[in-house]
């Protein structure tokens, strides 16, 4: 008997251990070198593909959509309501100010991620968390990826740099 509250102690110490675990944290990402510019616009685009969650209604068949996340920049620290329509799968377009932001947001492992964002007057910043894509070949070398190797996005200094 003395040793059961032990036991639960130390069974309530490990689950607390995993649920207070750091976030990973990842380089940073940008518009991919395939993005059209779009000079005459004066912000710039924003899309996470967040983990994906069934909603359910009634008798109506599942869906799907993507979480929200945090989204922190110089001037702007807010919640993103990831959703564009009451049934829609997509996730919303933010448009920004050009510049460097941090988005977190849950993976489609259930992992809280941290991502540096750049943003890029004209282009569109893609994050993909949900596991949905799959660059192609001969593309690996620009791409930022999760430690167990899920792409991301593409390496923010691409545009720059033009490797």
């Amino acid at each position: 008997m003395k040793k059961f509250p032990l036991i639960v102690g130390s069974a309530v110490a490990l689950l607390l251990a995993g649920c207070a675990s750091a976030p990973v944290a990842l380089a940073p990402v940008g518009p991919g070198p395939y993005a059209s510019k779009a000079a005459a616009s004066p912000t710039g685009g924003l899309i996470v593909y967040s983990a994906k969650v069934a909603r359910r209604e009634g008798d109506n068949p599942t869906w799907f959509q993507h979480t929200d996340y945090y989204l922190e920049g110089a001037q702007k620290s807010e919640r993103v309501d990831n959703t564009v329509g009451h049934y829609e799968e997509r996730p919303r377009t933010v448009h920004l100010a050009a510049g460097n932001y941090t988005v977190k947001a849950k993976a489609s492992d259930g992992q809280w991620v941290t991502v540096p964002v750049v943003v890029q007057r004209g282009e569109t910043t893609i994050v993909s968390l949900d596991g949905s894509w799959n660059p192609v070949a001969g593309d690996g070398v620009g791409v930022v990826r999760m430690p167990n190797g899920s792409p991301v996005g593409w390496r923010s200094d691409l545009t720059m740099t033009g490797n």
